[in-house]
């Protein structure tokens, strides 16, 4: 008896679970077409790209595309131009999105409060981010940054300072004020998420015992905005890394100025037609790239409500 029992227990329980597994699919399988999609048009693409950077294939002299091996990737370490690049990158990455996100974070902190037009002065604020990079660009090269025409210049030269090619002398930096002046408001928006969410309950308790400003800033309200900070940070660097508009745009790659993507630019169809190791640097580009989302999907996936297996 107490066996017949048992078996019918576990008929039902593994029942219940096939029956957990249907309906988990029923709801997916809408998805599967948009999946498939997705895998069409970027595995595909990727897995050619990864076969090109095993090649030797440049198109000026036109010349047959040989298989080479690793020997694309071998020039990773000694192209002094690819190190310059990547220097670049990095330090072009980090600055934007550190810079961007403490200013969001004081953006948010002075939006999180009542105020006569908070409605207008946040969407004003957001402007900046829904503006082509493009035209970003040539904004803040001919209208801000001009050595003669450049509102900066003309303060500076009020003032009765020499005028600064800001373009020539300093590329990297003005390309890092542009992105942040263009990511600070994406920051901005995820911060102040973060800011809204909070318990106003348990505030109110800290006030009522006495904590200051800065001692509830500190004790509660920055470790509440902890995910949402390293999520701005992540999303940003996926993004920033990939950087290329702002670049061709304000000093069209000169010294100082080149990261990863604009690196394989000029290989390729930028002048160089080296498709092959082209082709090569483009996917340290990618993995770096994959690295970064991973870490985000998972950070963004602990802010979810998960899905329930049983």
């Amino acid at each position: 008896m107490e066996q017949a029992v048992k078996t019918e227990s576990t008929s039902i329980a593994g029942g219940h679970r096939a029956r957990m597994r249907r309906e988990r699919w029923t709801r997916r399988l809408p998805l599967l077409p948009a999946l498939l999609f997705t895998i069409a048009v970027t595995q595909i693409p990727f897995l050619m790209n990864l076969w090109y950077s095993l090649t030797e294939w440049k198109i000026t002299p036109p010349t047959p595309r040989t298989f080479t091996g690793l020997e694309n990737y071998a020039t990773l370490f000694t192209n002094t131009f690819f190190r310059s690049a990547v220097w670049i990158t990095t330090a072009m990455t980090v600055g934007a999105v550190v810079i961007s996100v403490a200013l969001g974070l004081g953006i948010a902190l002075l939006l999180d409060r009542e105020f006569f037009g908070r409605g207008i002065v946040r969407t004003l604020l957001i402007t900046p981010f829904l503006i082509m990079p493009v035209v970003a660009g040539l904004i803040w090269k001919n209208q801000i940054f001009h050595s003669l025409y450049g509102v900066l210049n003309w303060v500076i030269t009020s003032l009765g300072f020499e005028p600064i090619e800001f373009v020539g002398r300093l590329p990297l930096w003005s390309i890092i004020i542009v992105l942040v002046w263009q990511w600070t408001p994406f920051m901005m928006l995820i911060i102040l998420a973060g800011l809204q969410s909070q318990p106003t309950d348990i505030l109110e308790a800290a006030r009522v015992d006495g904590a200051s400003s800065w001692g509830l800033f500190r004790y509660i309200t920055l470790p509440g905005l902890r995910p949402y900070l390293e999520l701005g940070a992540l999303l940003g660097s996926i993004y920033l890394i990939q950087v290329f508009d702002h670049i061709d745009v304000i000093t069209g790659g000169g010294p100082g100025s080149t990261n990863v993507p604009y690196f394989v630019y000029q290989r390729s169809i930028g002048g160089g037609w080296d498709f092959g190791q082209a082709a090569a640097y483009s996917t340290v580009v990618v993995a770096a790239s994959i690295v970064i989302a991973t870490i985000g999907l998972r950070l963004l996936g602990g802010l979810l409500p998960k899905e329930e297996t049983a």
